[in-house]
């Protein structure tokens, strides 16, 4: 596995009833992309404001909801945190792809179709058994831009630097 040095502020996309909005346990229980379900607990961070804004769209399209149809209390929050900073696994170069056996197309196969969780899991699970802080990887909800995101694995304990509601944050300004 190759690494990249990542530091700074992260944003997490939250549900407004979310009591604790940093914590992995409904990703332990449910599983994504890095962590299958009933495995490990990982914190699904984004690096920028337009990753976190195709996040939303990306959950409501296939509901066929757009942003505009949330109320002001339905819209998610967006939770600021800074990462320590520390090596995080490569999904991002494609020397750090190619080392873990994903398509230097990634987040897309060499077919154009998005890679699946079940290709991504093991990854993250050996990741996690070597205690890796996390994997720094392209998004798939950004496409086609070339947006960043952060599987955490909890160690150090994130701390909400702030939150914003949803129209303070979505909407461009």
């Amino acid at each position: 596995m190759r690494h990249l040095r990542r530091r700074g502020t992260y944003v997490r996309v939250a549900d407004p009833s979310w009591e604790s909005p940093l914590d992995a346990e409904h990703s332990r229980r449910r599983g994504g992309r890095w962590n299958p379900p009933e495995s490990f607990g990982v914190i699904y961070l984004n690096a920028s404001l337009e990753v976190a804004r195709s996040q939303v769209r990306r959950k409501l399209e296939p509901r066929g909801i757009r942003p505009e149809d949330l109320s002001t209390e339905r819209g998610p929050l967006l939770i600021h945190t800074e990462i320590p900073e520390d090596s995080y696994v490569d999904a991002i170069t494609d020397r750090g792809l190619d080392s873990l056996g994903l398509p230097t197309s990634y987040p897309l196969d060499r077919s154009g179709e998005e890679v699946s969780h079940s290709v991504c899991q093991p990854i993250g699970q050996s990741a996690r058994a070597v205690d890796e802080p996390g994997i720094a990887c392209r998004s798939a909800a950004a496409q086609p831009s070339p947006g960043e995101e952060l599987a955490y694995f909890p160690g150090i304990s994130l701390i909400v630097s702030h939150r914003q509601a949803w129209t303070e944050w979505f909407w461009p300004h």
